[in-house]
């Protein structure tokens, strides 16, 4: 699949390298330096030059770079260096410079685990770190379970090992929506859309059997249509989805049942978009009026459209202000609003919003006079928020059914989770 696999800092320097085939020298880490970190106008993270293409990824400040000469599958690529970045999290806890620097040896012996003549091989994290320790020395265990680790990475469910044994048997479900908006100065929705997360944490003995149900649309419909009703209410539909390799795609096709045999510990289960009545959480109201040249003044009012008995957290809501605002007299019963000279804007935090409640922020920018007569661009309003045990796509899990030969009963926790961080705005 791929040629060679490097790892850059910002200065264009290589921090790690390994090549795979003949085809390609070690003089393409130059060519990359050139045409890609040295070169500000590169928005593309795939390069072409010739016959070789350079795929890039940039996390913090290190490019994480595969460079291929064959007509590779782009997707199959950013889905392995992406992958690559979370075992790299997994066993650094960030990936950057400096951790790089600290467990380069480390970093080595992952990717010539993961990495076979270019090929991806096993990279399920709760695998490898039963023989890649974080101390980079192989524990006595590891030593002593060889021919296990074999059959587990090699055998059927190379997710899982065999032997697990829990006293406690449980599972927990998260489901972790980030809900986007757009909406116009005029109160039509531009774009609404939803991005989740299916998470599980799974500490089950042996090899249980889970099956997973959902309020499908596709699923619904179809039982109720084979008992001659119809059914549209409650239901979410479900685009672009994505799940673990342990998931049994057949059966999901034939009946949209999610049936797998969990790894052991936290795992993301599935991931997902939504499109269709998108359940918008907050409503943020605003009324700015530009008095004249020497003020404007900002009516804020935010509603939160869930049930009474839920509530939104870590509410920040980010209101642009003019390049020429010299002081901002802020007014609001809930929460602290400041204004931020730095980034042009007033930073109003609420630290929690009762469902059906509303609250207004009363504002009034002055303004100094310039020689600037361009008219006010208006950014939009950029709210952040959490609202739990909430899906702003009505996703709700409906069942999870563990089945294991030994019979045990299985304790199941389900969590929801709706979030904005920078993607809720409004147009005034």
């Amino acid at each position: 699949m791929i040629s060679g696999f490097f790892i850059f800092n910002q200065k264009g320097e290589v921090l790690i390298s390994r090549l795979y085939r003949t085809d390609l020298k070690r003089s393409v880490a130059d060519v990359f330096r050139v045409q890609v970190v040295s070169n500000t106008d590169v928005r593309s993270p795939i390069i072409t030059l010739g016959s070789t293409s350079f795929f890039h990824v940039r996390v913090a400040n290190v490019y994480v770079l595969a460079v291929t000469k064959c007509n590779t599958n782009a997707a199959l690529v950013f889905e392995f260096i992406y992958r690559f970045i979370s075992i790299a999290k997994s066993y650094f806890g960030k990936l950057d410079e400096e951790a790089v620097k600290n467990n380069f040896v480390m970093i080595y012996e992952l990717i010539d685990e993961i990495l076979d003549f270019g090929y991806p091989q096993n990279s399920e994290i709760e695998t490898l770190k039963h023989y890649i320790t974080s101390e980079s020395v192989r524990s006595e265990t590891a030593l002593r379970d060889d021919s296990k680790i074999a059959a587990q990475t090699t055998g059927s469910t190379s997710w899982r090992r065999t032997g697990i044994r829990y006293k406690k048997n449980e599972a927990f479900v998260d489901v972790v929506e980030v809900v986007h908006l757009l909406m116009s100065a005029s109160g039509t929705v531009l774009r609404a859309d939803v991005t989740g997360q299916v998470l599980m944490r799974a500490y089950l003995t042996g090899m249980p059997e889970c099956k997973f149900g959902l309020n499908d649309k596709v699923v619904l419909q179809n039982a109720r249509r084979a008992e001659g009703e119809t059914y549209e209410a409650g239901t979410v539909e479900l685009e672009d989805a994505q799940f673990h390799q342990c998931v049994r795609l057949n059966m999901f096709d034939t009946d949209r049942s999610i049936t797998f045999i969990p790894p052991d510990g936290e795992f993301e289960l599935m991931r997902y978009r939504a499109e269709s009545s998108v359940h918008l959480p907050l409503r943020i109201q605003p009324i700015v009026t530009e008095v004249g040249k020497t003020h404007v003044d900002y009516t804020i009012a935010v509603k939160a459209n869930f049930n009474t008995k839920l509530s939104a957290t870590e509410v920040v809501i980010r209101i642009p202000t003019p390049l020429n605002t010299t002081q901002v007299d802020c007014k609001s019963p809930a929460g602290k609003a400041k204004y931020v000279p730095a980034e042009n804007l007033i930073r109003w935090q609420i630290p929690r919003i009762q469902g059906g409640s509303e609250v207004t922020l009363s504002a009034t920018a002055s303004l100094t006079q310039t020689t600037d007569r361009k008219p006010w661009q208006r950014p939009p309003i950029d709210v952040d928020f959490q609202v739990l045990m909430f899906t702003a796509s009505g996703l709700l899990v409906r069942y999870l059914k563990v089945y294991e030969k030994s019979g045990y009963n299985s304790v199941k926790w389900v969590r929801y989770l709706t979030k904005a961080n920078g993607s809720y705005q409004i147009r005034f």
